[in-house]
């Protein structure tokens, strides 16, 4: 039956085999290959490319902006992580106990809506009507609420302005883990549940002894997916930093572009598409590092339904 189909699977294949070879494969292999060559503009020849070994990464890590994108993304991943993450399973967790009703979707609803706007116009929401100093949201509140002082607070002054850019990230992302985490826990037989009802657990005990173990394949994934949201950012540090790379919101996104394409005003960063090539294999081998950790440590691991 398969070779009597094969000529059928093949025509079908083909288009996305093609694509992928075309639009995934090849620009892996040649950045890759870019990362060890000196190459000022991703639109030079092969033949004016000047092989440098692993010079670029040297030169990467050795480059003080450089160092403090990595720095952020790892604060990123953690704090924000420990954030989105912790908050999309409280949510998670409580919308499923409720039970499917009217209230239920729209709820769920309300949570996702800021994972549906463009980051673009989020961006603009949080820095225009929630940090403004003199009408935003925090203002406002502080304001009504007595804390005169903290009211006048500049939320994206340097010092506050990471901590304001993560918090308007995480907004929008708890959302999308919370769908993740719920389809997890719906996948878990409503029998374990009530049979550690009868038994007299109680609401803890139920969660730490059923829903977690059973969802160790779903926190795997949302750490990979968040894992791979936060090497790619890059939008919101442009919104929170729209002029120059600023220590504050600098992520390696933001570094290569500006590698790549000298895209600040300032301009001060020579461009070296081979370096900009670097930090993408980087960022590349950072996913499939915490791939591999955390397929690892919960390999074989899951609960058996």
């Amino acid at each position: 039956m398969l070779k009597k189909n094969r000529p059928l699977i093949i025509t079908f294949l083909a288009p996305a085999v093609l694509c992928y070879l075309i639009v995934f494969l090849y620009p892996t292999i040649r950045t890759m290959v870019m990362s060890l060559f000196y190459v000022e503009s991703v639109s030079s020849s092969v033949a004016q490319w000047e092989f440098a070994g692993f010079a670029n990464y040297v030169k990467l890590f050795n480059t003080p902006m450089f160092k403090t994108s990595m720095f952020n993304i790892l604060r990123i991943w953690g704090a924000g992580g420990l954030v989105s993450l912790g908050l999309a399973l409280v949510f998670a967790v409580i919308l499923t106990n409720i039970g499917k009703n009217n209230c239920t979707k729209f709820m769920r609803s309300v949570i996702y809506l800021p994972n549906v706007v463009s980051a673009v116009a989020m961006g603009t929401m949080w820095l225009n009507f929630v940090y403004n100093s003199d009408y935003g949201f925090l203002h406002t509140l502080l304001q009504g609420l007595g804390f005169t002082k903290a009211a006048t607070t500049l939320w994206t002054a340097p010092g506050n302005l990471f901590w304001a850019m993560l918090w308007a990230y995480c907004f929008g992302m708890v959302g999308y883990h919370m769908l993740i985490f719920m389809s997890g826990i719906e996948q878990i037989p409503t029998d374990f549940f009530e049979a550690a009802y009868i038994a007299g657990a109680n609401g803890f005990q139920r969660f730490f002894y059923i829903t977690l173990p059973n969802l160790k394949g779903v926190i795997r994934t949302n750490i990979v997916m968040w894992t791979v949201y936060t090497v790619g950012f890059f939008v919101w540090g442009q919104l929170f930093s729209p002029v120059n790379l600023s220590n504050d919101t600098v992520a390696p996104m933001n570094y290569m572009y500006e590698l790549v394409f000298g895209a600040s005003s300032s301009a001060k960063t020579a461009r070296d598409a081979g370096a900009g090539a670097g930090i993408g294999v980087i960022l590349m081998l950072i996913v499939i590092v915490v791939f591999t950790v955390t397929n690892f440590i919960t390999k074989n691991d899951d609960t058996e339904l």
